[in-house]
């Protein structure tokens, strides 16, 4: 039997978290105010229909509304919210909401086509955080089959195969680098602020994956660009998330190896990591390779913007296609989500409405979207 008073709670709690207003939910979905204050106040029973118009205008599954075995639609979304205070503005709560409500279709779709993952659980000693973030990175890089000179290329791969669902978008508040979220039926899920440098969002999603591996019993983490005290409760996570971060993309071992680096040779390694010089600097002083003088140095030259190298926006795209996935991107659409959309239509698994439902596009819009991706989408439901 329906509860309607724990519906009610529900749908106003959604409506409270992603700070809208009554008059906002009444403008875009037309549905009336009286009836909208009635359907949250628990004095009218709501239609099939209105409760799968507000599910939708939610970003919620509309199953988590009715059924009060599932966790509340946003219950993710309220502890990260609480706990980050006014970090997030209504339109970043938005964006984060529609972002964990990718993640839950994209684990759909990847149990729908048993696409398997490797689990990642490593062997840690000892009792230094920093320490802890080396023996991480080794082990996953030996687990992905990487060999010990060699610099991983696409960091977003790599780490969904290992279950993490990785999105990047552009967020109104710039100041946020990424942020983790452990979700109770997706996993564990990782937002990058597309706003960031491409090769500072590599540097970024490798650290929320440190929070992945050592952190997830905190259930949500935002971090920052600038250092300030915002991190004074959690520096030693902080500390080993870069740790982590650094040791995967650039492997001490593979930097001893180098010979000299100095500001003359820095853009070559920096562009063969796929790393800002700033970060190279900070590796190579960290195992006493250079002294801070030579880090300034090397600091002060920049890979141009326009050589930086994307996995998901490649090169071998025309420019006009480029600038279309990088559009997707930054609407929140990853590579990896847009082709097991593709993939599951292809495959007759899902309608082409429900491709149209999950990639947020109009079915006018579908066909073109599925060209970057070399497939061809007719217009049937």
């Amino acid at each position: 039997m329906l509860d309607l008073k724990a519906l009610a709670a529900r749908l106003c709690q959604a409506r409270e978290v992603l700070a809208y207003s009554i008059n906002d939910v009444c403008k875009a979905t037309g549905l009336e105010h009286s009836r909208v204050v009635a359907i949250e106040s628990g004095t009218q029973i709501p239609s099939g229909d209105e409760i799968l118009i507000l599910a939708s205008f939610y970003d919620c599954d509309f199953r988590a509304f009715l059924d009060e075995n599932l966790p509340a639609p946003v219950q993710q979304s309220d502890i990260l919210f609480r706990r980050y205070g006014e970090t997030f503005s209504p339109p970043d709560r938005r964006s984060v909401q529609e972002f964990l409500r990718l993640c839950e279709t994209e684990a759909e779709l990847e149990a729908l086509m048993n696409i398997e993952k490797q689990a990642f659980s490593p062997m840690i000693s000892g009792d230094f955080f920093k320490a802890h973030g080396v023996q991480a990175s080794e082990a996953l890089r030996r687990q992905l089959g990487y060999g010990e000179n060699e610099a991983p290329r696409d960091v977003y791969d790599d780490f969904r195969r290992i279950g993490i669902h990785i999105f990047r978008r552009k967020l109104a508040n710039a100041d946020i680098s990424g942020l983790y979220v452990r979700h109770p039926g997706a996993g564990d899920c990782v937002l990058i602020n597309y706003n960031e440098d491409v090769y500072r969002q590599r540097f970024s999603v490798a650290h929320e994956v440190a929070h992945a591996i050592f952190d997830a019993s905190d259930g949500a983490m935002v971090t920052y660009q600038s250092s300030s005290s915002k991190y004074s409760p959690q520096d030693l996570q902080e500390i080993r998330a870069n740790s982590f971060s650094s040791c995967y993309l650039m492997p001490p071992v593979m930097l001893r190896k180098l010979g000299r680096i100095d500001r003359s040779t820095a853009l070559h390694w920096a562009q063969e990591f796929r790393v800002s010089t700033a970060a190279l600097a900070k590796a190579l002083m960290d195992i006493n390779l250079i002294d801070e003088s030579t880090a300034m140095a090397i600091k002060s030259v920049r890979v141009p913007r326009e050589e930086k190298i994307d996995p998901e926006a490649p090169e071998n795209l025309t420019p006009i296609q480029r600038e279309r996935r990088i559009a997707l991107l930054q609407r929140g659409l990853s590579d990896h989500y847009v082709g097991l959309c593709i993939e599951a239509h292809y495959r007759n698994l899902i309608s082409t409405g429900r491709v149209v439902e999950n990639l947020r596009v109009g079915h006018d819009e579908l066909a073109e979207v599925a060209a970057l991706y070399g497939r061809t989408i007719g217009h049937g439901i």
